[in-house]
């Protein structure tokens, strides 16, 4: 499931990309199969740094030569200022207390004019999980604020970074996390779970066209995520 779109950055040959709570790699496996970027994955989760990096030696065609997956802290980042052409932090900061700390650091380790793309999950989709779930937002490691768009405006302007663009995505993944709020979060057996979940994943591994423009139709009203595409300076 794929959050950013990458033909929207127009990386030239050589730019060094670090995809900060990258999670199990879905970003990672798109980006390794241009051998002419450089790639950086971190998270603090090692199983799923692990699922990260064994996916990528999976890859027909990768240059896993190119990717680095470390364990390390979003607010600690273990590289020098301006190391990055691009950062990807996607679907992090609404884990994080300090997410104003971890913005800080994620523009210190860009480049001057490089580009930053941050999503979140969108106030309107998210909001419905917390009327309908209460244990939703409670859950260890998950959610702790909702953000409203004017919330990452602020944000980005204030750490001298100006948005050029932004896009909604994953529609039909709202009424999933909807439908497990209403059912129960750890219901995973409850038929109507079951069925949407089978439907998500063919349609991530099939991506049929009409389901992939319903989707983009549906993404402007229902888009679960939202995403800023900004640059520094």
């Amino acid at each position: 499931m794929i959050t950013v779109d990458f033909h929207k950055l127009e990386l030239p040959p050589q730019s060094v990309v670090l995809d900060a709570g990258c999670g199990t790699g879905r970003h990672l496996r798109e980006m390794i199969l241009r051998p002419d970027l450089k790639i950086v994955g971190l998270d603090t989760n090692d199983t799923e740094l692990h699922k990260a990096y064994t996916s990528l030696q999976e890859i027909p065609g990768a240059q896993p030569n190119n990717c680095l997956v470390l364990k390390a802290d979003i607010n600690k980042l273990p590289f020098a200022a301006g190391s990055f052409d691009c950062v990807i932090c996607s679907e992090v900061l609404e884990h994080i207390p300090e997410h104003d700390e971890a913005l800080k650091e994620l523009v210190r380790v860009l480049k001057p004019q490089g580009t930053i793309v941050i999503s979140v999950p969108r106030y309107f989709p998210e909001k419905i999980c917390w009327i309908i779930s209460p244990a939703y937002h409670k859950e260890k490691g998950g959610h702790i604020r909702i953000y409203k768009k004017k919330d990452i405006y602020r944000m980005l302007r204030n750490h001298g970074i100006k948005c050029w663009g932004i896009n909604y995505k994953h529609a039909l993944h709202a009424p999933y996390w909807w439908l497990k709020c209403l059912v129960g979060l750890k219901n995973d057996e409850h038929w109507l779970i079951k069925y949407y979940k089978k439907f998500l994943e063919w349609d991530i591994m099939q991506k049929p066209v009409l389901v992939r423009i319903l989707e983009a139709i549906l993404n402007p009203l229902l888009g679960k995520s939202i995403v800023f595409y900004s640059k520094k300076g």
